[in-house]
């Protein structure tokens, strides 16, 4: 097989030829509830896996990057799919596409629809790799529904600068007569996903005119639509952003057809809900072990200005009830913009280490991502990887308590959860 010498290339014509070489898996799937968005997509679909696992459904997942292992993108029926599986059917996959160029997403994408298709299961929870319109997964003539979460800019090389036009290729995976959850969005972006719905004929299901959430308390907050409004603790998963993004997994549920959802099922559901590397806590491993008493160390993949923001307010949250300084370990891919990141981190971090991502050709230089850093207000300096960069700030963080912050990507992230588990 020859991979496509490019390793994005949006388009379905590739998909569409190996697709029919497989004998169609995309026409004999469960239930498809179809999510694209820039952030909070794995967020979402966690949360609804989780609901729906509570209320005792099977559950197929799809969803990219992995962190750890490549076969944690492929969740069949619950469990992850086996190592020696996923060889098999992507070698299978590769033989059956011949001398066809394709990409490694796409070939990706085949063998995990074919898998799908093969294991019996309730729903299949789909995310987009890229975009929407042309993204490999798009492939579903009528998914069960469809779910946008918040539009930003990001893959700019692929999806341009424009916002409302970053919108319409997301919008590409609505569908005529398919039910369409749509996430909080900026004006610019809701106006270009309605137009589409419209013209398209996609009913749809709004946050902020459908429905809504608030937070009322540091434990409590609410959901509320046409049925009534309920109250549910924050979930498991840390920050403001994923009480939107718990209450976006509970508008799609609602919406989709054939399901009755329980209040049972969703409190749950949101308590029982893994997403590694939001936010996360690490409090055990060669790393934590590595930092003086008083560290309190977290991890988080965001890797754009979005993400940044909502890093930024979650420790501006737990300064109000714990005030701590914050020190920064990050590294970032040169496809991301790193400047307007750390604008968004500037407010938290008291100082930044820089590191390369080990193993990724498009990372960011050490030194690079260093001067970006600095010219967004945060005093930084390279390092040359996550361990020397702990110890570098070993001097400030033995001061007084504090938490130390590993963000920029999904990838440094994965890179420090082998590495520390």
């Amino acid at each position: 097989m020859a991979l496509h010498p490019k390793i994005i290339d949006l388009s379905l014509d590739r998909m569409t030829d190996i697709l029919q070489k497989l004998g169609h898996p995309e026409k004999n799937l469960p239930p498809v509830i179809h999510v694209a968005g820039t952030n909070g997509k794995g967020s979402l679909l966690a949360f609804i896996r989780s609901i729906l696992e509570a209320a005792g459904k099977t559950v197929h997942v799809y969803t990219s990057p992995h962190l750890v292992r490549f076969a944690e993108r492929i969740v069949l029926a619950g469990e992850v799919i086996s190592e020696a599986k996923l060889s098999d059917l992507l070698t299978y996959c590769k033989t059956v596409n011949g001398t066809e160029t394709i990409t490694y997403f796409e070939i990706t994408t085949a063998a995990a629809l074919k898998a799908f298709a093969d294991t019996p299961a309730d729903y299949l929870l789909l995310e987009t790799g890229l975009g929407g319109r042309l993204d490999a997964t798009n492939v579903v003539d009528k998914p069960a529904l469809t779910a946008l979460t918040p539009i930003s800019h990001d893959h700019e090389q692929y999806l341009g600068s424009d916002l409302a036009g970053i919108a319409f290729e997301k919008a590409g995976i609505l569908k005529k007569d398919v039910p369409a959850v749509l996430g909080p969005q900026s004006k610019v972006v809701i106006k270009a996903l309605l137009e589409q719905a419209t013209k398209i004929g996609a009913p749809t299901f709004q946050h902020g005119k459908d429905w809504h959430f608030s937070i009322t308390s540091r434990d409590h907050w609410e959901y509320e639509d046409e049925e009534g409004k309920h109250t549910y603790v924050h979930p498991a998963l840390l920050g403001d952003h994923q009480i939107a993004n718990a209450a976006t997994a509970i508008a799609c549920l609602k919406t989709l057809p054939g399901f009755t959802l329980e209040k049972e099922h969703i409190d749950q559901g949101l308590q029982n809900v893994i997403w590694p590397a939001r936010l996360q806590r690490l409090v055990k491993g060669p790393l934590a072990q590595r930092l003086p008493e008083g560290v309190e160390l977290w991890l988080d993949g965001g890797h754009n200005e979005a993400a940044g923001a909502q890093i930024a307010a979650s420790f501006q949250s737990f300064d109000e009830v714990d005030p701590k300084p914050t020190y920064l370990i990050c590294g970032m891919l040169n496809t991301k913009d790193q400047v307007s990141f750390f604008r968004k981190l500037e407010p938290i971090t008291d100082k930044g280490i820089t590191i390369s991502i080990e193993g990724e050709a498009a990372t960011t230089s050490a030194a690079e991502l260093a001067a970006m850093g600095c010219a967004a207000g945060i005093d930084c300096i390279p390092a040359p990887n996550v361990e020397d960069a702990v110890d570098m700030l070993i001097p400030h963080l033995s001061k007084r308590p504090c938490r130390l912050l590993i963000a920029g990507s999904l990838y440094l992230a994965g890179g420090v959860l082998r590495r520390n588990s």
